[in-house]
C-alpha cells in the first residue's frame, strides 16, 4: 500500500508540469502492458485529439528514468532551506530575528540575533529519531534574564583575562571584572549579550547559511578599536554545522571568538557521565585555582585530563581540581592553530548512538562540564593569551583580518 501511494504521489506531482489536456478517463496502470506503475493515471488511449499528446504521455509512462529526472528537481525545490521569523522584541524596542536552517536529512538548526545564539539543533539518533542536542529556550525573555546555558558567541575576548586588564603597544586597558577579579567572555555585556544583525545567504544545492554581523565600538567593555565581527552558520547535507568567524579593526585589539554551545547528545537533558570523549590533545595549559594560566604547559598523561584514548566523562570526576566533578580546562590541540581544519574532539553518547566530531583551525579547546547534563567544547585561543607573550597571539591589527572556522559534525551508530 505504501509503495502504491508513493507512486501515486510521484505521478500526481507531474500534473502541474503537463500542458492542458482534454477531459480523460482513468484506469489502473497495471492494465497497460509493460507498465511499471500501479496508481490511477489518465488513460493514455483517450487522448484522441492530439497524436503528440499521446506519444508524449506514453513516453513518460514507459520511461521511469526520465520521469524521475523531471520529478527529482521538482520535489527537491519543495525543501525550504532557510526561513526568517520574529523571535521577540527587547525592552528597548529592538527586534530579534530567528533563522531556521534545514537540510535534506531533516536536521534543523535555529539561530537568533541575540548573541548570535543557537536555540535549537535537531539531529537524528541511531534509529533516525530527531531530538534537540543543544541546551536552549524558545523565548527571548529567558535569554534577556540571563538564561544559564546559552549557545551564544563569546567575545570580544572569550575565556579569561587576568585581573581585568592588559597592556598593548605600551597602553594599559582596564576592563570590567565579571569573574571575581577577572574578566570572562568579553565582560558583563560581551558579544553573547548584544544583538547581531542577521541575514540569510542564498542557499546552495547542499547547504544553507545565515550571516550575523556586529560592530563593537571603540571602548566597548574597555577594549580598543572599532571591531567589525561576523559569524556565518552553515548547515550542510552532511549533517555538519559550520561556523566561519571573521573580524577587522581600526586599532590594535585582542580578539578571541568562540561558541559556548552546551551539548546533550541524548536530546533529553539526561546525564553525560557515560559519554565517551576523545581529544587530540597531549597537553593542557596549567592554571591556578581561579583558572588563570600560569604560562606553562602540562602533559595529560597520568591525569584525569587524558582523553587521548576514549574515556567516559564521569570516570574521573572525583579526581578533578580545583572543582571536583567539573572539567573547565584548556587543551592544546596537537595539530591546531595552523589555519587548517584539524579533528579535535569526538563525543559518543552510547544510549542514543549520536556522535559529534569537532574540527577547528584554532589552537585550543576549552572542555567545560559545569553541570551533569551538558558538555561544552569551546574552540578558541588560550585563556589570558593577551598577558602571555609565549601563547599564540590574539592581537588583531588594522589591515589584518581575523579568520577562524569550527565544524560540528553529527552521525550515529
Amino acid at each position: 500500500m505504501n509503495t502504491n501511494r508513493s507512486r501515486m504521489a510521484l505521478v500526481c506531482s507531474l500534473k502541474p508540469l503537463l500542458p492542458s489536456l482534454p477531459s480523460v478517463e482513468f484506469i489502473h496502470l497495471s492494465q497497460l502492458q509493460g507498465s511499471v506503475f500501479a496508481a490511477p493515471f489518465p488513460k493514455a488511449l483517450c487522448f484522441r485529439q492530439s497524436l503528440f499528446s499521446l506519444c508524449f504521455l506514453r513516453f513518460l509512462l514507459l520511461n521511469s528514468f526520465l520521469l524521475s529526472l523531471i520529478l527529482i528537481p521538482f520535489c527537491a525545490s519543495a525543501l525550504t532551506r532557510v526561513e526568517e521569523s520574529d523571535f521577540g522584541t527587547t525592552p528597548d524596542g529592538e527586534k530579534v530575528q530567528q533563522f531556521t536552517l534545514r537540510n535534506d536529512k531533516g536536521v534543523i538548526l535555529k539561530v537568533i540575533g541575540f548573541g548570535a545564539t543557537i536555540t535549537e539543533l535537531d539531529v537524528p539518533d541511531r534509529h533516525g529519531n530527531l531530538a534537540n542536542v543543544v541546551l536552549g529556550t524558545n523565548t527571548l525573555d529567558a535569554y534577556l534574564k540571563s538564561f544559564g546555558t546559552p549557545a551564544s558567541i563569546m567575545g570580544r575576548v572569550a575565556n579569561r583575562i587576568a585581573f581585568a586588564k592588559f597592556t598593548l603597544d605600551g597602553a594599559e586597558y582596564k576592563l570590567p571584572a565579571n569573574a571575581g577579579k577577572h574578566t570572562i567572555h568579553g565582560g558583563p555585556k560581551g558579544f553573547g549579550r548584544v544583538i547581531w544583525h542577521g541575514e540569510a545567504l542564498p542557499p546552495s544545492k547542499r547547504s544553507a547559511s545565515v550571516k550575523f554581523t556586529y560592530l563593537s565600538k571603540d571602548g566597548d567593555q574597555g577594549f580598543p578599536g572599532n571591531l567589525t565581527a561576523s559569524v556565518i552558520y552553515t548547515l550542510t547535507d552532511r549533517n555538519e554545522v559550520r561556523l566561519d568567524y571573521q573580524a577587522t579593526t581600526d586599532k590594535a585589539t585582542p580578539i578571541n571568538l568562540t561558541s559556548h554551545a552546551y551539548f546533550n547528545l541524548g536530546g533529553h537533558g539526561g546525564p553525560i557521565s557515560d559519554y565517551e570523549l576523545w581529544l587530540a590533545a597531549d597537553h593542557y595549559t596549567l592554571a591556578d585555582d581561579t583558572l588563570i594560566p600560569t604560562g606553562e604547559y602540562g602533559s595529560v598523561t597520568g591525569t584525569p585530563l587524558d582523553f587521548t584514548k576514549p574515556a567516559k566523562l564521569g570516570s574521573r570526576w572525583d579526581q578533578l581540581k580545583p572543582r571536583a566533578g567539573v572539567y573547565d580546562h584548556n587543551f592544546v590541540i596537537n595539530k591546531g592553530g595552523n589555519n587548517l581544519l584539524a579533528l579535535t574532539a569526538r563525543v559518543h553518547d552510547p544510549e542514543s548512538g549520536r556522535i559529534m566530531k569537532v574540527f577547528t583551525t584554532q589552537p585550543g579547546v576549552q572542555l567545560y562540564t559545569g553541570g551533569p547534563h551538558a558538555i561544552c567544547l569551546e574552540t578558541q585561543h588560550y585563556p589570558d593569551s593577551i598577558n602571555h607573550p609565549s601563547f599564540p597571539s590574539t592581537v588583531l591589527r588594522p589591515g589584518e583580518t581575523f579568520k577562524s572556522t569550527t565544524i560540528y559534525s553529527f552521525s550515529a551508530r
